[in-house]
């Protein structure tokens, strides 16, 4: 079954995301990495995004260059999550996502939500983006008049739980 999630605004402004830059927002700004130049584009959705748009994702090194942005100065403290974008046409994108502490992951519901509004901020694609990760597809709908961003994707049960609370806790609440 499919769920629709609303993820809320986007952050823009580089200090509330955060991220280092002589400008109030970071829209395909140069960044130097391993020695090479890439232009990145940087959102929150309540977690820091840098997303870099590249040719072709599966050939990407990710294991190598994720760390190196994740590190870089211009995301300390908090370090930043890294989406690798490939555009395949106005409704769809490719990414591959370096997520800070964990590596490469294959499903990043914030990380898609930040590639596609970043794709429509550089207007490579329409307001509704479908984003092609190693774990699935996701939905992207940016909404101009609330300025929020809705998320559609599957839904499965992982868990299914019971637990019994004492009388005397729930009996106070």
């Amino acid at each position: 079954s499919m769920v629709k999630v609303n993820m809320g605004s986007p952050i823009l402004t580089a200090k509330e995301i955060p991220v280092v830059a002589e400008t109030e927002q970071v829209i395909d700004a140069p960044i130097t990495v391993d020695g090479k130049e890439y232009h990145m584009t940087a959102v929150s959705m309540g977690n820091p995004h840098a997303i870099i748009y590249i040719d072709d994702v599966n050939s990407l090194d990710l294991e190598k260059i994720g760390p190196s942005y994740e590190n870089h100065p211009r995301f300390q403290p908090a370090r930043v999550n890294s989406e690798f974008i490939e555009v395949k046409s106005r409704d769809h994108i490719r990414m591959r996502v370096w997520e800070r502490g964990s590596g490469e992951t294959w499903a990043c519901g914030t990380g898609a939500t930040a590639s596609a509004m970043a794709a429509i901020l550089r207007g490579f694609t329409d307001d509704e983006v479908r984003v092609s990760l190693r774990g699935g597809d996701l939905l992207i709908r940016f909404d101009r008049e609330s300025r929020h961003l809705f998320m559609t994707g599957p839904a499965k049960e992982v868990f299914h739980g019971s637990i019994d609370i004492p009388e005397e806790i729930y009996s106070h609440l």
